[in-house]
């Protein structure tokens, strides 16, 4: 197992400064594309009640504490000035998985990685958690260089032991309680897990979430080999199956086209924004589309 990134690749702290020209475009494209509304000015959130003054609003009485106090209160609202970024990040052994040009979890580390320096060049706090059969690494949203320079350190180190399994679910939820107030999230995964279908429409019911689904040329089509020894990864369950036989190779196909269809389907329905990104694609150009694309799903 590969500790960094790629012994090929330079590790995502090493490459900042190029990865700092490469976000300049993305920064942009935060304050200016698709989720634009989410930015500075966007609108008003809840701070608090104060006494009422002669002159105020009526419709601004908070007729709950006004009842509980005796006396007139209303509700005061704060302009919210700044949008804030959180990512998901699976490092599971199913996101180990390829090796030219980048396994799936390279694709996603280069991806958060990106994200992470746009946010810090619009000056944007951003937390994070980084999984795969258990929790690896969390962060609450904060501002700052350091912050970024601490995620992409995070981003390189991949455990000498990967835990079977995949906590997906268990990260929106425990995504959903860091956060406090709306945020834009970026979840970057495979989605090869169970159970995470209820924890990400409740994430969606609070924050605007963009669902980044990495896949590579075996989740298509496997090379034919004949009869081989399947092993889940993550379950450690093994089968023999014939792959250079035509209905292998339809059932395989078809499966995972299935699954791809019913996982945008789930995310559209839910106002998630659903992104496949293959490992072939250029991160930097899938985050361009998606903050200038237009529509639920890219």
């Amino acid at each position: 197992m590969q500790h960094l990134l790629s012994q090929n690749q330079d590790t995502l702290v090493k490459k900042a400064s190029y990865l700092r020209i490469a976000a300049r475009e993305l920064a942009e494209g935060m304050k200016t594309g698709n989720f634009r509304s989410l930015y500075k000015g966007q609108g008003i959130e809840f701070a608090g009640v104060r006494d009422y003054i002669r002159g105020d609003d009526v419709r601004s009485i908070d007729w709950n504490v006004t009842a509980r106090m005796g006396r007139p209160y209303v509700k005061v609202f704060e302009e919210e000035r700044e949008l804030q970024i959180f990512l998901i990040v699976d490092s599971s052994l199913s996101m180990q998985l390829g090796s030219k040009p980048r396994t799936k979890y390279e694709s996603a580390a280069e991806t958060a990685a990106l994200i992470a320096i746009a946010a810090e060049m619009n000056n944007c706090p951003i937390g994070a958690i980084f999984f795969d059969g258990k929790l690896n690494f969390s962060l609450t949203p904060q501002l700052g260089q350091e912050r970024t320079m601490l995620i992409l350190t995070h981003l390189d180190k991949i455990p000498d032991e990967i835990q079977k399994g995949s906590i997906l679910g268990n990260a929106l939820t425990g995504a959903g309680k860091m956060i406090n107030k709306r945020s834009l999230i970026f979840i970057l995964s495979d989605f090869r897990s169970s159970d995470w279908e209820k924890p990400l429409i409740s994430l969606a019911h609070k924050n605007d979430v963009v669902a980044m689904r990495i896949q590579n040329s075996f989740d298509e089509q496997l090379p034919e080999v004949g009869a081989a020894d399947f092993i889940d990864i993550e379950s450690s369950t093994t089968i023999t199956l014939e792959t250079n036989k035509e209905k292998f190779k339809e059932d395989w196909k078809g499966f995972n086209k299935s699954s791809l269809y019913q996982w945008q389907e789930l995310c559209v329905k839910h106002g998630v924004t659903p992104v496949v990104m293959q490992t072939s694609d250029d991160p930097l150009f899938v985050l361009s589309t998606v903050f200038t694309k237009s529509g639920n799903s890219i």
